[in-house]
């Protein structure tokens, strides 16, 4: 998640209290009844992983019998369950209920803050941005999300809406077709915009949106930490699944190395004391190149390209049709 502020007609995103401009959508409860949102609560999502709630988007404004909510029930580790109403919502450990809603509001309060932290004021009002594929309850259901934040919400917008208006396109002239190639932590979407000028005014229509809500970064981040697993256990003969600990260090190791090499041809990923067995502790030092890392991840990357190839077609438009691709 992100939160900018208009300053002086541009926007401007605000880095949070870690110094990130963009907070993972993460909430967990931890057994002293403390709530960690962002990275905190990432940090502790292996050791942790029935109280630690991520990916909620997929359930938010959905009954419990909404095929894409049986489909995340496997896909999970957090209990999900339906609400008398028919609705889904999720659980702890200890059985304490939740409506995704809520679980929404403790990042959007996360946002809040960070803007309260900045500006010296408090925050109030907010516009937030959804998927285009979301229906009325969904949209209905963030509203309420920022309503138990504390946010009276202006207006829900697209979100490739929102990246075509970060990007300035609409300061741009004459009429344009716009791809945004979105790909989140744990869903990615794909939307064709329309630019057009009506009565001097920029208006955006968007003609088609398609995804996948199973495919994002953390699928990535999965096909490294496999990888480092493999190799570690073909070298010293011990699975790194079965160590908890282990695998939280190696969660956020595996991440940080697919970031490294989006600049660097090669990184090493280096965990001291990673774990031990009975002749005493063990190392992981293990090179990974670029290379190796896309032959890792080329199927899911060509995973994505069918759902583009799908919007271009119900938009009824060719890929040679698009004046701009926006990544974000």
């Amino acid at each position: 998640s992100c939160v900018a502020i208009m300053d002086g007609g541009k926007a401007r995103v605000i880095e949070n209290s870690e110094g990130d401009r963009t907070t993972p959508s993460i909430v967990a409860y931890t057994k002293d009844g403390e709530v960690l949102v962002g990275a905190s609560a990432k940090r502790q999502a292996v050791t942790n992983p029935k109280n630690t709630f991520y990916a909620v988007k997929r359930l938010i404004g959905r009954k419990f019998t909404d095929g894409e909510v049986q489909k995340d029930i496997s896909h999970v580790p957090y209990g999900i369950l339906a609400h008398d109403n028919g609705d889904a919502w999720v659980q702890t450990s200890d059985s304490k209920r939740m409506a995704p809603q809520e679980i929404s509001a403790r990042v959007l309060e996360k946002m809040k803050k960070t803007a309260e932290d900045f500006l010296g004021e408090k925050v109030t009002e907010a516009v937030i941005t959804v998927p285009a594929y979301f229906n009325d309850s969904q949209r209905q259901a963030t509203k309420d999300a920022g309503r138990i934040a504390g946010l009276d919400v202006k207006r829900i917008i697209n979100e490739p809406t929102a990246a075509a208006l970060a990007y300035g396109l609409d300061k741009n002239g004459g009429d344009r077709k716009i791809a945004v190639y979105d790909l989140g932590g744990g869903t990615f979407d794909v939307s064709i915009i329309e630019i057009a000028e009506v009565d001097g005014e920029k208006q955006f229509e968007v003609l088609a949106t398609n995804g996948d809500t199973f495919l994002g970064g953390e699928d990535f981040d999965n096909r490294v930490i496999e990888y480092l697993v493999d190799e570690f256990n073909k070298d010293q003969g011990i699975d790194l699944r079965k160590d908890p600990l282990a695998l939280q260090r190696l969660k956020d190791a595996a991440e940080r190395a697919k970031i490294e090499l989006s600049t660097s041809q090669q990184t090493e990923v280096n965990l001291p004391y990673v774990t031990a067995d009975a002749s005493g502790p063990k190392h992981l030092n293990i090179k990974l190149t670029r290379a190796k890392l896309e032959a890792l991840v080329e199927d899911l990357v060509k995973k994505s390209i069918e759902p583009c190839r799908t919007a271009l077609n119900d938009a009824g438009l060719r890929a040679s049709d698009i004046n701009e691709v926006i990544l974000v």
